[in-house]
């Protein structure tokens, strides 16, 4: 009989461990490897970061926005590393040289062709267990963003050139083009 094959857990050291200037998440000790980024992404991720940053800022607000890479330990182990396309993060304690340790506030993804299912799925699940109190999914295909409010428990979807409410910031609203 054959003996059952089974899959190699990695853990943190295994990503920092890779070679320069190649990327990759790690959830439940799986790797998912990265691919560089479209100018298209690139694009949308600088015009969120900089409204984000701006509406932060100007209201003289204490949260930090950072984008990828950036680590985030969504849980106390070792097998679990994200790098989110954005992150706001309000309860700076969290905050250190290596990353975010515990969950954003506010998380954004902003999907590529081989990072589909991962965002609305797996890291839908992640997100959600850990207590993000908000996610944005951004589909540039789709010209959509799905807007998940874990503490309000709904789901909305938004086309690109709407206004989006950002729920943990009362009057503040987004229009991705």
């Amino acid at each position: 009989m054959d003996a059952l094959r089974k899959e190699e857990i990695y853990t943190i050291e295994d990503i920092f461990a890779l070679p320069d200037g190649e990327r990759a998440e790690l959830i439940d000790g799986k790797i998912y490897y990265m691919a560089p980024p479209t100018w298209k992404h690139q694009r949308i991720s600088g015009y969120l970061h900089n409204q984000i940053y701006n509406y932060i800022r100007s209201n003289n607000g204490q949260c930090e926005v950072l984008a990828a890479p950036f680590a985030v330990f969504l849980k106390d182990d070792d097998i679990n590393y994200l790098e989110p396309d954005i992150s706001v993060i309000c309860d700076l304690a969290k905050l250190d040289d290596s990353g975010c340790h515990g969950a954003p506030d506010w998380i954004i993804e902003i999907v590529s062709p081989s990072s589909k299912t991962r965002d609305y799925l797996t890291k839908l699940f992640q997100y959600r267990t850990a207590e993000v109190r908000e996610y944005w999914i951004v589909d540039p295909d789709k010209r959509m963003t799905t807007v998940y409010s874990f503490e309000k428990d709904t789901v909305e979807q938004y086309a690109f050139g709407e206004d989006i409410p950002v729920g943990i910031y009362d009057g503040f609203s987004i229009c991705i083009r």
